[in-house]
C-alpha cells in the first residue's frame, strides 16, 4: 500500500472509534460489540453492532478494507473499460437505528476505491455522504441536519453542497414508491474531479462532520414520549429503508458481488420492521405529514 492509502485507512479507523465511542456515552447503557473478520479473497474488518440499549434498539459502524483480482459487476457497471481490474476498497460505514420513533434513523458513509492493472496507473475515486430517515420529523431537526451539511462543504466550493445534496436527493430514492428514503443530506461516489489529497481532505470533512449533524437531534428528542402506535408506524416506515437498501443500494450489491461478509452488509437493516397490503397512514394525521411535506425535494436552508 501506499503511503497515501495508509493515511486513508488510520484515519478511518480513528473515525470509527470516534464515533463508536460518542454513539455509547450518547447512549449511556448499550455498548459495542466488536467482530474482526478476514475475507478469503483478500482483506478484511471491524465489524461493531450495538443493541437493546437506552437509546440505540440496533446499530452498526463497520470499517472495512477489501480487494481482490477482478472487479464486481456493480462497480463497473459505470466504468466498463475498468471490468477485468484488480480492486481495492476501504471505508466506514454505519446506521443507527434507535427505538424511539422520535428520534430519526441515520446513516453515513465514507469510502476509497481504487481500480488497478498492472503496467497501468490505478484508477482511484471517493464516495460516501451522510442522509437521514425520519419517522415524526421537526423543521428544525431537518434545518440543522443540512446546515452542518452544507458547513462542511462550503471550504471546497460554493457549488459543492447543493450539487451534492440533490445528489442524495436522487440516489436515496426509493423508485417503485416514488418517494424518497428520508430527507437527503449528502450523497457523492465515484469522484476523482479533485487532486487526491484535496478529495481526502473533503472526505475527511464528511466524515468528522457526522457526529455534529447527528448528536444534537438526537439530544432533542430521545426522551420524547411514545406510544404503541407511533412504533408501529415506524416499523411500517422501516419497510421502505429495507426496500431501498436490498433493491437499489449500490453498496449492498457491491459487498454481496464481491464476496463481503453477509452479517456485515446486512447490518443495516432495522430488528422491527412490518408490512401490509396497499398501508397508508390516516390522511391529514401527523404520519401521512412525514411523506406529505417532509419526504418532498425541499431546500431546507432556504430561509436559514
Amino acid at each position: 500500500m501506499s503511503d497515501q492509502t495508509e493515511a486513508i485507512k488510520a484515519y478511518l479507523l480513528d473515525l470509527q472509534d470516534r464515533i463508536c465511542a460518542a454513539l455509547e456515552a450518547e447512549d449511556g447503557r448499550a455498548r459495542f460489540v466488536e467482530d474482526a473478520w478476514e475475507r478469503p479473497g483478500g482483506g478484511g474488518g471491524r465489524t461493531r453492532v450495538i443493541g437493546e440499549g437506552a437509546l440505540i434498539e440496533k446499530g452498526g459502524v463497520n470499517f472495512s478494507h477489501v480487494y481482490g483480482d477482478n472487479l464486481p459487476p456493480s462497480a463497473s457497471a459505470h466504468r466498463p473499460e475498468l471490468a477485468g481490474r484488480g480492486f481495492q476498497a476501504m471505508g466506514v460505514s454505519l446506521v443507527i437505528h434507535p427505538e424511539n420513533p422520535h428520534v430519526p434513523t441515520s446513516h453515513a458513509n465514507v469510502r476509497l476505491f481504487s481500480a488497478e492493472k498492472e503496467g497501468a496507473e490505478p484508477v482511484w475515486w471517493f464516495g460516501g455522504g451522510f442522509d437521514l430517515t425520519p419517522y415524526y420529523a421537526h423543521e428544525e431537526d431537518c434545518v440543522h441536519w443540512h446546515q452542518v451539511a452544507r458547513d462542511a462543504c462550503a471550504p471546497f466550493g460554493a457549488d459543492v453542497y447543493p450539487r451534492f445534496k440533490a445528489w442524495c436527493d436522487r440516489y436515496f430514492y426509493i423508485k417503485h414508491r416514488s418517494e424518497p428514503r428520508g430527507i437527503g443530506g449528502l450523497f457523492f461516489d465515484d469522484f476523482n474531479e479533485w487532486d487526491f489529497d484535496t478529495s481526502f481532505a473533503f472526505m475527511r470533512a464528511i466524515g468528522d462532520a457526522y457526529l455534529a449533524a447527528y448528536l444534537p437531534i438526537v439530544e432533542r428528542r430521545k426522551n420524547t414520549p411514545f406510544t404503541e402506535a407511533q412504533r408501529e408506524f415506524q416499523a411500517f416506515r422501516r419497510g421502505r429503508y429495507v426496500e431501498f437498501n436490498l433493491v437499489w443500494d449500490r453498496g449492498t450489491l457491491f459487498g454481496l458481488q464481491s464476496g463481503g461478509r453477509t452479517e456485515s452488509i446486512l447490518m443495516s437493516l432495522p430488528p422491527q420492521v412490518r408490512w401490509g397490503y396497499d398501508w397508508k397512514p390516516e390522511p391529514g394525521s401527523e404520519e401521512a405529514r412525514l411523506t406529505e411535506y417532509f419526504l418532498q425535494d425541499r431546500d431546507w436552508l432556504a430561509d436559514a
